[in-house]
């Protein structure tokens, strides 16, 4: 994926009204800085919020926006940030930004730490000022090397200029931030593994309640955010409730703009900053530009490896989070993938589980044990040697794993992709324990996303 397309010049023209996360950025794709990001009214928001609003007013604010957790689970930020603390004497609390960005064909939060560094970093101050929370951790996922280069620099430009450390903007508040680069554990995707990971321990998630926001890092509350939704913080507050609400399409319960993407073999690989309410069509027709010719879309998902199949009768379904849930999955990430008609959806179901069953971190029976007797199953039915049961057995594994079967949602994410699968694509899976039917491509070689 191309993290600097942005789609056809004639379909896009980026500015601060309609693409509050991207307007900013340079077209050579290299960092904004702190100058360039204060000419481009970096930090005005932050000035807003410090002088001319109180805490409660910018929980509300953010509330009455609508903005929603942009990592994937769509959980109301506002109402998040509501449940931290409202006694002043808890003096020590956290706010984390959840930066271990390892979903399979989701990487949208890296274009922003790479070439907006400061947007980031308005948007955590503004919500550690919202919050009363004296420090910040972005934790991020080991590998994205350059991010945790250009976001250390920015720290310490903001530093420099009194945006960060003691008594910012002569408000008498304190904020320190730091960036964690993380070992490389997709668990620590989810909240409270994050939490244990910063602490020092197993990346294990933790039994809620008690929640961060009572008991989080170090036993201090906490709230965890995803850098997209940080991003969006420093537009609401700027421009106010009503702006943000006016971008989403019409039809869309979702508010503002969603960076969305499609890779595969289209012909426009790449990332783009859209309203929410789009249709999956426009996204995968207008800016990624169809299948590559000689190819044909066979299915597509449409955030991350953790959601399930749609067909291209789907397509017509709006990129919200209630309208791919009418068509029968989550819209996750908003990162969707397009799978061509040469590939099988067996070789592509084994490698997907088994990265899920490598990632599990085995706390829970149903997870420790289920998805890798899934990988078992499938590398069977891959290679021709199903037995008969083996697709009633993955489908009741798909059950037993389901929401509310397991300690965490890494089980119910892995094994919704196995059963949309099974549903629209049974024959491939029959033809691994009977004789391969003609019209469907062969069993070859694993297919190994990436390579």
């Amino acid at each position: 994926m191309t993290l600097t397309s942005f789609g056809p010049a004639n379909l896009i023209k980026r500015s601060a009204e309609t693409h509050p996360l991207t307007w900013r950025l340079r077209d050579d794709g290299e960092p904004v800085w702190l100058d360039e990001y204060q000419a481009k009214d970096g930090y005005a928001a932050a000035r807003k919020a410090f002088a001319d609003m109180a805490t409660d007013d910018i929980v509300q604010t953010v509330k009455d926006a609508g903005l929603k957790g942009r990592g994937g689970a769509g959980f109301p930020t506002g109402v998040k940030w509501g449940l931290m603390p409202k006694d002043e004497s808890m003096n020590i609390r956290y706010l984390l930004c959840n930066a271990d960005e390892m979903e399979p064909n989701t990487w949208k939060d890296r274009m922003l730490m790479e070439q907006l560094p400061h947007l980031l970093i308005e948007g955590m101050l503004i919500s550690a000022r919202a919050l009363k929370t004296y420090r910040g951790y972005i934790f991020l996922r080991g590998e994205y090397t350059t991010a945790a280069v250009h976001l250390r620099r920015a720290v310490e430009e903001a530093k420099a200029a009194g945006l960060l450390g003691k008594n910012i903007l002569g408000s008498g508040f304190d904020f320190e931030l730091f960036v964690h680069t993380g070992a490389g554990r997709y668990i620590c995707g989810e909240e409270t593994a994050l939490i244990n990971s910063l602490e020092g321990r197993r990346a294990n998630p933790r039994s809620k309640p008690p929640f961060p926001a009572a008991v989080g890092v170090w036993g201090k509350p906490t709230c965890v955010n995803n850098v997209e939704t940080l991003c969006n913080v420093p537009a609401i507050i700027g421009n106010g409730v009503d702006w943000y609400k006016s971008i989403a399409r019409e039809g869309s319960e979702d508010m503002g703009t969603k960076l969305m993407g499609f890779s595969g073999k289209v012909k426009n690989p790449g990332l783009w900053e859209l309203p929410f309410g789009v249709t999956a069509r426009e996204l995968f027709e207008d800016y990624a530009g169809g299948m590559r010719d000689g190819f044909k879309l066979k299915c597509w998902q449409p955030g991350g490896a953790g959601t399930g199949f749609l067909l291209p009768e789907h397509l017509d379904a709006q990129m919200y989070a209630g309208g791919i849930a009418k068509v029968g999955t989550r819209m996750g990430t908003g990162l969707a993938m397009a799978v061509d008609d040469s590939v099988n959806m067996v070789s592509l179901l084994r490698n997907m589980e088994q990265f899920f069953s490598r990632e599990s971190c085995g706390f829970c029976t149903p997870c420790r044990d289920g998805l890798p007797w899934s990988v078992k199953l499938l590398m069977a039915i891959e290679h021709g040697e199903g037995q008969p049961g083996d697709i009633e057995t993955l489908l009741g594994l798909v059950g037993f794993l389901g929401p509310g079967k397991t300690f965490c949602a890494h089980a119910p994410g892995a094994v919704e992709p196995l059963g949309s699968a099974i549903k629209y694509f049974r024959p491939e899976f029959e033809a691994g324990i009977a004789q391969a039917k003609p019209g469907i491509p062969p069993l070859a070689r694993p297919i190994v996303i990436g390579a």
